[in-house]
């Protein structure tokens, strides 16, 4: 499984890189148009949603990768739907976003979990998740914060998944190369 997924270590990489520009983006164009943000997010669920389904059927064979392709249809879904009405409201746009990163978190926390025996550092995974789960439940309870608030946490959630996303991505790269070594060591020895 590391070799399959060490191989597309650049797909956790693209999608670490778009959050954090959707993050940079949100934190230094504050005064940004509800439509502009459902814009915005759309474009990152959408493209967060088609690397993860592209994932899951790249996958390895016999292991399962249905909460990846989960995840993958609720993004491509949800960034559909931003695009589909985008004068939607604040409150509405903030709901969408909490129930995308409580569900996405979930499936991350669960990728966690089951790949915790193949890889050493997938608690990142999971404190992904978890961070994601959080602001969901955050941004569920406190729906009526200023705009410009849920604004920079959207912008600093996004900044923070997409570093761990990152950090994952060289760390598999590593991990990758370190198996590939090893092969060709016992091959020639």
């Amino acid at each position: 499984m590391i070799g399959q997924l060490s191989r597309h270590w650049w797909v956790l990489l693209v999608r670490g890189a778009v959050a954090v520009l959707f993050g940079v983006l949100a934190l230094f164009w504050p005064g940004i148009t509800v439509w502009a943000l459902t814009v915005l997010f759309g474009a990152y669920a959408l493209v967060d949603g088609v690397f993860s389904l592209a994932g899951a059927f790249q996958g390895v064979p016999g292991q399962s990768r249905a909460w990846l392709a989960v995840a993958g249809i609720c993004g491509i879904l949800l960034g559909l739907m931003a695009f589909a009405w985008p004068g939607a409201t604040a409150l509405v746009l903030l709901m969408l976003i909490a129930a995308w990163a409580v569900v996405t978190g979930v499936l991350e926390i669960v990728g966690a979990v089951r790949m915790r025996r193949t890889i050493d550092d997938a608690w990142l995974f999971g404190v992904s998740g978890a961070v994601s789960v959080v602001f969901g439940v955050l941004l569920f309870v406190w729906p009526a914060s200023g705009a410009l608030a849920v604004v920079w946490l959207i912008g600093l959630f996004a900044i923070v998944t997409g570093a761990m996303m990152i950090g994952a991505a060289f760390r598999l790269r590593r991990l990758g190369e370190r198996a590939g070594a090893h092969r060709v060591g016992r091959q020639y020895g």
